[in-house]
């Protein structure tokens, strides 16, 4: 699995021209499935997730998690993470999973990130055409991906 995690003052998901989901201070998560992917992977990126420590703290220093500071979390899936571009300028998305392999992992991921920030999280709807909005705080932006633990 494979994430880009954002910290924001605000974000939010529209779909069909209705606001889906909103956020205040928090992480906008995106996440891209391959089909290697296990929930090991999505439990360690959970605990990855909500225990960065990329929120200032009371000097100013990035010292605190988005557990810490009581943040808000929105989830959206993004296959196009997973873009492989060696080869040309049209990108192959043939590592992202299937739906079969991604709906079930994407669901378990966001109950996974609910469970470790001790409340619901927010999502995007799945293979969906979003409009994703943000203000990027920092700017900070972090790329992880589960496959590089070690």
């Amino acid at each position: 699995m494979r994430v880009v995690v954002q910290r924001v003052s605000e974000a939010s998901v529209e779909i069909d021209g209705k606001i889906k989901s909103s956020i205040a201070t928090g992480l906008m998560v995106l996440v891209g499935i391959e089909e290697a992917d296990t929930k090991e992977d999505s439990d360690w990126l959970a605990g990855k997730i909500t225990g960065l420590r990329i929120f200032d703290d009371e000097n100013g220093v990035m010292n605190r998690s988005v557990t810490d500071i009581n943040g808000e979390v929105l989830i959206v899936s993004q296959f196009t993470l997973h873009a492989m571009t060696k080869k040309g300028n049209r990108p192959s998305y043939i590592k992202a999973a299937k739906h079969e392999t991604a709906i079930p992992l994407y669901e378990h991921f966001c109950q996974s990130v609910s469970q470790k920030l001790g409340k619901a999280v927010k999502t995007g709807t799945f293979a969906a055409d979003m409009k994703v909005a943000l203000v990027n705080n920092g700017p900070v932006t972090i790329w992880i991906d589960s496959k590089n633990k070690e």
